[in-house]
């Protein structure tokens, strides 16, 4: 007679040992010792024939992010945020262009298959756990903040304002975190604790001692957890500021095209740029541009160049389009709630230039949105498909005041950042 039992909980763990107990006790009369045997040799032969339904794998690849869920659209699914690379997944489906990943016993996660790679030489661990933390300030422009794991595992984080705070949660790990050192160099770092708000996942809160953030970044040193909490600059000057302009699209990727003129998106976001470029640097303001021509420039190329750079601020400088001719209007946009005050001060200076609102979008889905490295925001700046506002957008005239509602924007964000210190 074969007996299988299939174990689910620890419940189901009990009564399962007590019948096979029974069963070898009243069928075979054996020794206790021996049936106590059979029932540790059961359960770890019916242990090794269960299947895994799930492969473990390595984020790879330029920016990997991972994603909430299957929804898309123009811009791609709603994304959780970027991820490092060489950090572990747990594959548990396969949908399309993409996986299905395990994060931790009650969150998963999508992320495209072109960003994972499959690793037979990994090594599970029955479980993984946090160590010793240490923040401190640095030389640079950073605060910083390690934590010690056993694994590379996944992450995702979020901007709160008022208070302002950094919120990370770490996936699939148990804290044996039993003390967080913090050094008297911190500059923007007010506090930091956490809390195991679920058997596998811990939730990092760093308060942060100024309202405005100025941005973050996460990777990892080998496998340390590494957080750079971007400082608030001494002087709040704009001349003492880099500010990054991107000219929208460019080379193989024209953008939106107008409906009488038939300009196209590229070619004049990138004569607002050199606009707004010329203003600043007329204020004695530095600048760095992400292109200068009519270039082709990957996306997340421009990313990388832009965390090499690591500016202040960043606008990405954009024309809007519509099916509906009679749309019109300026707006702005953002990804962090931490980063909002700046769309507000342009979206509001833009408005003065007598342009009609479109609003001010947030968790706005853009990929230089997702950036959470330095304050950034986008500005569509009227809207190509309507003929009113593309009469203004060729007009050399309107360039100029453009760029100056951009400086008035900046300094009143500024102005509102210095009231709250």
């Amino acid at each position: 007679m074969k007996t299988m039992v299939t174990i689910h909980n620890l419940k189901e763990k009990r009564n399962a040992s007590l019948f096979i107990f029974q069963y070898f006790h009243s069928m075979n009369k054996l020794p206790l010792c021996i049936v106590l045997a059979l029932c540790v040799f059961s359960f770890s032969i019916h242990a090794q024939n269960q299947e895994k339904n799930y492969w473990l794998a390595l984020s790879k690849g330029k920016l990997p992010s991972l994603a909430y869920g299957l929804g898309d659209d123009r811009l791609g699914g709603a994304k959780m945020g970027y991820i490092d690379t060489n950090i572990v997944l747990k594959v548990i489906d396969s949908i399309g262009t993409l996986y299905q990943v395990q994060l931790s016993k009650n969150h998963s996660a999508f992320i495209e298959k072109n960003f994972v790679r499959k690793d037979s030489t990994i090594r599970e661990k029955p479980f993984y756990l946090t160590n010793s933390w240490m923040v401190k300030g640095t030389d640079s422009c950073y605060d910083i903040i390690t934590i010690q794991l056993d694994e590379k595992l996944p992450y995702k984080s979020w901007m709160e304002v008022n208070p302002s705070k950094i919120k990370l949660q770490l996936f699939g790990v148990q804290s044996n975190t039993n003390w967080i050192t913090q050094l008297q160099s911190l500059k923007e770092i007010k506090n930091i604790y956490y809390n195991q708000i679920e058997d596998d996942v811990i939730e990092v809160t760093i308060d942060l001692k100024h309202s405005q953030h100025w941005g973050y970044s996460i990777g990892y040193a080998g496998k340390k957890l590494v957080v750079k909490v971007k400082r608030q600059p001494e002087s709040l000057s704009l001349k003492n500021l880099v500010i990054a302009i991107d000219a929208g699209h460019g080379g193989n990727n024209a953008g939106a095209s107008g409906t009488t003129t038939k300009a196209i998106e590229k070619e004049y976001t990138l004569l607002f740029a050199k606009a707004v470029e010329k203003q600043l640097k007329k204020a004695g303001v530095k600048t760095i541009m992400t292109r200068t021509a009519d270039t082709s420039f990957d996306i997340k190329d421009r990313i990388l160049f832009l965390q090499e750079k690591n500016p202040d601020v960043l606008i990405s400088l954009h024309l809007n389009s519509s099916g509906n001719t009679n749309i019109n209007g300026s707006s702005t946009y953002y990804k962090h709630i931490g980063f909002r005050a700046l769309s507000q001060t342009i979206l509001n200076r833009m408005l003065e230039a007598k342009m009609n609102e479109f609003g001010n979008v947030g968790n706005f889905n853009f990929t230089l949105n997702q950036l959470t490295d330095f304050v950034n925001t986008l500005l569509e700046i009227a809207f190509l498909s309507n003929a009113d506002d593309e009469k203004k957008i060729i007009s050399p005239k309107f360039h100029t005041l453009v760029a100056k509602q951009v400086y008035k924007g900046l300094n009143d964000w500024l102005t509102q950042v210095q009231k709250q210190k």
